[in-house]
């Protein structure tokens, strides 16, 4: 690997401030802090304060952080708000450490001004309850290819221009360049190539600084390590990962092949696997559990019914339904986690609005879609449209089951990366070879890290509160695992509060009218809380 010659290990001196860019025009700046449950006193640079104080930022209160786990998990209340100021802060931390430990990294105060902007505007297009709104638009409307990242860019753009903040930029000597670098930060492509530079914000030679809101070519950045604290802290459940040793022990190194990057100290490697493991840990207990899930698939269905009744009233004097709302970015900031009363409140009488606030009253009265069972693939190539065959072909004909009544959920636990390793797309050094940036196997960390990074999950859901189309999604589904030569399928039993169907006791055969046996009640496995 080629080096720099100018990267010190974490516990040397500085370098030599004679390396130093020519000295900026100092201008006195007054923080303002704010009193942080997860990161205690943090400081914001005035112009932060200029964005947060907008109604476009202000929204973020309304959007619940961790979406519908909430009603999962009673304490988890945290919204995009303080999740945005705690990346602030965190990106601030890392680009400052990465300032005062290199020099002649070049590192301005207004690329650390534009980091932290970044951090804080990141999550300025999540639409409600966050990362569900991302699936509801894809399922309604699949060719927009709308992602919340390109959402919060156009939102940035807004806020800036409705709020008059053009003068506010320039007096903090930020100017059409840095804007731009801003909105490559919390945008950028997922892939850069070596050969041509694809940004215009900052030169190739401050690469790693496009690595410290949204490293996308390891997955380790501030948003991640902010919001593993943050949910983690809500939640309730306990991480081990230390992100002050990250900053503490990161530096930048000019790889071969690559280009500059943040690198990090080799006795930090197991701190990253905590890392990875904490999010996996987050994604099976609440982002992904099976309530979760569940909420997530009734809010979705109840905003394609009402998606044409409910509308917001853009800039431009249109009025836009649910789904086009994200299109207008004035229609769009009215839009957050309210809609659901929104919705409940719409007047009319059309069947799909009627829908609409039937599946929201019963996600409030906690009558849920009734889980029917779980299992999982064999193989890796078996699919969540393998199964949805599968299942179609196996129902019987004139039965009252039909595949509009079901929910295939399709949970993927990992590090973030698939089935690979993260950890081997991050590059290291050492205490003795600190100007050196190297690849560290797993094998070479520890014999008990996993040797596996992936496991697929598939869920089925019954929408119907009938007893007997419960018990033929049951039986389905047991023929389709069948079928695909998937694990035996763990079933769930009809729920208890649920009013049991009244049965035709005259015949006490044990075998129904085709001639098939029923269900063996006391075969079912009936799933625990806390077990997904």
């Amino acid at each position: 690997m080629a080096n720099n010659g100018e990267v010190l290990a974490a516990d040397q001196e500085p370098e030599s401030v004679s390396n130093k860019p020519e000295a900026e025009e100092e201008e006195e700046v007054t923080e303002k802090v704010f009193n942080d449950a997860v990161h205690g006193a943090i400081s914001l640079h005035p112009l932060c304060v200029k964005v947060v104080d907008t109604p476009q930022f202000q929204r973020l209160r309304f959007l619940k952080q961790v979406g519908t786990a909430y009603f999962v998990y009673p304490a988890a209340a945290q919204n995009r708000f303080e999740h945005c100021l705690g990346v602030c802060h965190l990106a601030g931390l890392l680009v400052q450490a990465l300032q005062a430990r290199q020099p002649s990294l070049g590192i301005t105060k207004k690329d650390v001004l534009c980091v932290q902007l970044a951090g804080l505007c990141h999550d300025l297009g999540h639409g409600p309850f966050s990362h569900l709104w991302e699936c509801f638009v894809k399922e309604v409307k699949p060719e927009k290819g709308w992602r919340h990242e390109e959402a919060s860019i156009k939102m940035f753009d807004h806020l800036i221009e409705r709020n008059n903040l053009e003068d506010e930029f320039r007096r903090y000597k930020l100017d059409d360049r840095d804007i731009i670098f801003i909105k490559e930060l919390i945008g950028r492509p997922y892939k850069a190539s070596f050969g041509d530079w694809p940004y215009k914000g900052r030169p190739r030679e401050k690469a790693f600084l496009y690595e410290i809101v949204s490293n996308k070519r390891s997955g380790i950045d501030v948003d991640k390590w902010e919001y593993i604290v943050r949910d983690s802290h809500s939640l309730g459940i306990k991480v081990t990962f230390d992100y002050l040793r990250l900053i503490k022990f990161s530096r930048v190194i000019n790889v071969e092949g690559e280009g500059p990057q943040i690198c990090v100290r080799d006795k930090e490697c197991v701190n990253l696997y905590d890392m990875f493991h904490a999010r996996r840990i987050l994604h099976r207990t609440a982002y992904q559990h099976r309530v979760t899930k569940t909420v997530d698939t009734m809010f979705i269905d109840a905003f394609l019914h009402a998606d044409k009744h409910v509308k917001f009233r853009g800039d431009d004097g249109k009025k836009y339904c649910l789904s086009d709302a994200c299109d207008n970015m004035s229609a769009y900031t009215l839009l957050n986690d309210s809609v659901i009363h929104l919705i409940l409140l719409a007047e009319g009488e059309h069947p799909d609005l009627l829908k609409a606030k039937q599946i929201i009253e019963n996600v409030l009265s906690r009558k849920l879609y009734i889980y029917v069972g779980h299992t999982q693939p064999t193989t890796n190539d078996i699919s969540h449209e393998d199964l949805l065959r599968s299942l179609e072909k196996n129902i019987p004909k004139g039965s009252s089951l039909t595949l509009d009544k079901l929910d295939i959920q399709e949970v993927r636990l990992n590090y973030g990366m698939g089935s690979q390793n993260p950890i081997e797309h991050v590059r290291f050094y050492s205490k003795s070879a600190p100007n050196t940036a190297k690849v560290l196997r797993k094998e070479e960390v520890s014999a008990m890290l996993p040797q596996s990074f992936q496991e697929v999950m598939f869920r089925l859901v019954c929408k119907s509160f009938d007893e007997n189309i419960f018990l033929e999604a049951q039986k389905l589904f047991m023929a389709a695992c069948t079928e695909l030569q998937m694990k035996e399928p763990s079933m769930d039993s009809w729920p208890s509060h649920l009013t049991p169907v009244k049965r035709n006791t005259s015949n006490n055969s044990q075998q129904t009218a085709n001639g098939s046996r029923p269900l063996n009640r006391s075969a079912v496995t009936s799933l625990t809380f806390e077990t997904l």
